[in-house]
């Protein structure tokens, strides 16, 4: 995977060159920014395969940034891997809460960001092509139909409430992936959905209830959210 354009966004210009650098010696190609204001002119204007954010800069900071691009449909699509020099749970929470799509805090090895940016840039990949799949998905000896409204876990159906379904239906298509509460929410959200950020605790119990064995793969991620553990027989 490569020849991909990053727009890295960091007001520290030694870091600018330091994820420049790593990543074109990957073969992607790089436009660097300094603020908040350029990150979203220049996604406007470029449309970058991914956005490697920092969230602590000068102006509009990379929490509003992040809000702005994940509800514009120009840019709603593009994946944002934040960076933060605060590990705090809250930090990372916000982030995810306006659209980064994963975070990486500092100080990082190059190397780890270049590979989780591929793997950002391999699940978005995985989501689009998706749509146009079939209904059905398996994982963990989970499946999923869609189509026929229909779990089974091994040969046996299970009952699930259309709040459940949806929530596990979203998580599986997303694995590896961590969510909080009000993504989960916005994931599902409608008409139908009466789901609340308390309630989604809930949800994810009755879930991993009814899912049995298979249940532990629904993980907790402790003060942000939850994700499905990738099937590492996946190739």
């Amino acid at each position: 995977m490569s020849g991909e354009t990053i727009l890295i966004v960091d007001d520290e210009k030694s870091i600018l060159k330091l994820i420049k650098y790593n990543l074109e010696n990957e073969g992607f190609k790089t436009v660097t920014v300094t603020s908040g204001e350029a990150a979203i002119s220049s996604s406007f204007e470029i449309t970058p395969d991914i956005i490697v954010l920092d969230l602590m800069l000068p102006g509009l900071d990379g929490i509003e940034v992040c809000r702005i691009l994940s509800r514009d449909k120009r840019t709603s699509h593009i994946p944002i891997l934040m960076l933060t020099a605060r590990s705090d749970n809250s930090d990372i929470i916000a982030g995810l809460d306006a659209g980064a799509d994963d975070y990486i805090t500092k100080p990082f090895s190059p190397k780890v960001l270049v590979a989780r940016i591929i793997s950002v840039l391999r699940r978005s990949r995985k989501n689009v092509s998706l749509s146009s799949e079939t209904a059905c998905l398996s994982i963990h000896n989970i499946r999923i139909n869609t189509d026929k409204y229909e779990i089974t876990v091994g040969n046996k159906l299970i009952s699930m409430s259309v709040t459940e379904f949806a929530i596990l239906n979203f998580l599986c298509r997303n694995p590896g992936w961590v969510f909080s509460r009000n993504q989960i929410i916005s994931a599902v959200k409608g008409d139908d959905y009466p789901v609340t950020e308390r309630s989604v605790d809930v949800q994810i119990l009755g879930i991993r209830k009814k899912l049995g064995k298979q249940g532990k793969y629904l993980e907790t991620v402790r003060g942000i959210g939850y994700r499905m553990a990738e099937n590492l027989n996946e190739t």
